[in-house]
């Protein structure tokens, strides 16, 4: 009769922990398929993302978009750094300089 006691006392823990162990499973298999991290099956093979030819078309057009923006950021960022120069300047010296632009062009 005490060995079912103590079944009956811990089966409740028991299970909660169980629960509690699948749900973080299911958890972090959700947070690696939307970060796109690989799935592993029970032998150690990638079941998730499959590499083919059509994914390493995307990873190529994806990198070439990321060096385009990349590049077009570092434009951007020149012209920001430019317009803030303009901004913070004094009115007396922007007017000079623009003064000394009109006279290169006479």
């Amino acid at each position: 009769m005490e060995k079912f006691e103590f079944f009956t006392v811990f089966a409740p823990t028991i299970a909660i922990v169980g629960v509690a162990g699948m749900v973080a499973w299911m958890f972090t298999t959700w947070l690696r398929v939307k970060n796109g991290y690989p799935l592993e099956n029970s032998w150690g093979t990638s079941v998730y993302p499959k590499n083919n030819d059509e994914a390493m078309e995307r990873i190529k057009l994806i990198s070439q978009e990321n060096a385009q923006l990349r590049a077009e950021l570092g434009s951007i960022k020149d012209r920001l750094a430019n317009v803030e120069r303009i901004v913070t300047d004094s009115s007396h010296s922007l007017d000079r300089e623009i003064e000394q632009l009109r006279g290169k062009r006479n």
